[in-house]
């Protein structure tokens, strides 16, 4: 059945599920917060320095305005980047009343609580958490504007809601699974950033594919590791938001957070880096967020922890491999 949707955020990846949703024959509205996003999109139906090349059809409607975004929506769809997502729901003013509930695509933990998105989004937009699901998986946005076949996981914990998200996202190139565990489903999108990043250090240094192999591996356990602790089952790290993700992020010309470590191995600067992006890579400020919840917790997270000394403390990256390397011998454990 169609719907009305409103899509909260302009990114590639906003830009890109409003195309989705729109094909799939909903009512769409995307809220563009940069007024030059704005008027790009009403001008001339694209943002070339998002998605160069892909224009959105006529039929959905773009605004400016938050409020007539979600007035009259059934759903609301929020691309939001993680660390700004707190602020846009404050503008929501009496919260979100689209009866059909929120859906996050947001992949990242919000650093000044250490909260996952759904429970930023509980807290501001005056929603149930059965309202709330969280969509991931391996899903480059440059490839879902242009209809490439793509596989994603939602995860809520009501089973009714989650199964409604399924059915409203799915099309002949857009498959969706679902899943009962909220938890592993966003620490796994959030986590996986990381070590992306490491990846692409490992790629500007020009080491290896054993290099890369081992690093996705290792980096999955921890990942794991992690999630677990904080509630998430594990298999769900060998799933889509898992281990799917994780190797499309660490592999991707297109993964901002590769990008970002790929620059890194070169011997760039993050200051320098992060002004020649025009989008954010989430896994930067994931990276402090994930070492901060690992030592609450009591966590091991190596890759975690010396990726943080590059972006945070200056360490040369050699330094920081080195260091993984030169760690205690042990038994190849998941625990």
């Amino acid at each position: 059945m169609a719907e009305r949707i409103a899509v909260i955020g302009a990114g590639s990846w906003g830009l890109a599920v409003a195309r989705l949703l729109d094909a799939n024959d909903h009512t769409v509205t995307l809220w563009a917060y940069d007024p030059r996003e704005f008027e790009s999109l009403n001008r001339f139906r694209e943002i070339p320095d998002r998605l160069p090349g892909v224009k959105l059809a006529d039929s959905i409607a773009i605004t400016i305005s938050l409020t007539d975004a979600l007035r009259t929506a059934d759903l609301a769809v929020l691309a939001v980047p993680a660390q700004y997502l707190r602020s846009v729901l404050r503008q929501c003013g009496g919260g979100i009343r689209a009866r059909s509930g929120v859906v996050n695509l947001a992949k990242g933990i919000e650093t000044a609580t250490l909260k996952r998105m759904s429970e930023v989004i509980i807290e501001e937009a005056g929603i149930s958490l059965q309202a709330v699901s969280t969509l991931s998986g391996p899903s480059h946005a440059e490839e879902v504007a242009i209809d490439m076949p793509t596989t994603v996981v939602v995860a809520g914990e009501d089973p009714d809601h989650v199964v409604h998200v399924q059915g409203l996202f799915s099309s002949q190139k857009f498959r969706v699974y679902t899943s009962a565990d909220l938890i592993g489903v966003e620490l796994g999108g959030a986590l996986k950033n990381v070590i992306a990043i490491a990846a692409g250090i490992t790629d500007g240094l020009g080491l290896g594919d054993n290099t890369k192999g081992a690093l996705i591996t290792r980096g999955l356990a921890e990942i794991t590791r992690l999630g677990v602790s904080l509630g998430a089952r594990p298999e769900t790290f060998a799933g889509l938001s898992g281990l799917g993700d994780l190797v499309t992020t660490c592999t991707s010309r297109h993964s901002r957070n590769r990008f970002v470590g790929e620059q890194i191995g070169r011997g760039k600067k993050l200051h320098e880096i992060l002004l020649s992006m025009t989008m954010v890579a989430e896994g930067i400020e994931t990276t402090r967020s994930a070492y901060d919840l690992a030592r609450r917790v009591g966590v091991d997270v190596p890759i975690t922890a010396e990726v943080y000394r590059v972006l945070f403390e200056n360490k040369p990256p050699t330094e920081a491999i080195a260091h993984l390397m030169g760690r205690s011998l042990k038994a190849e454990v998941w625990s």
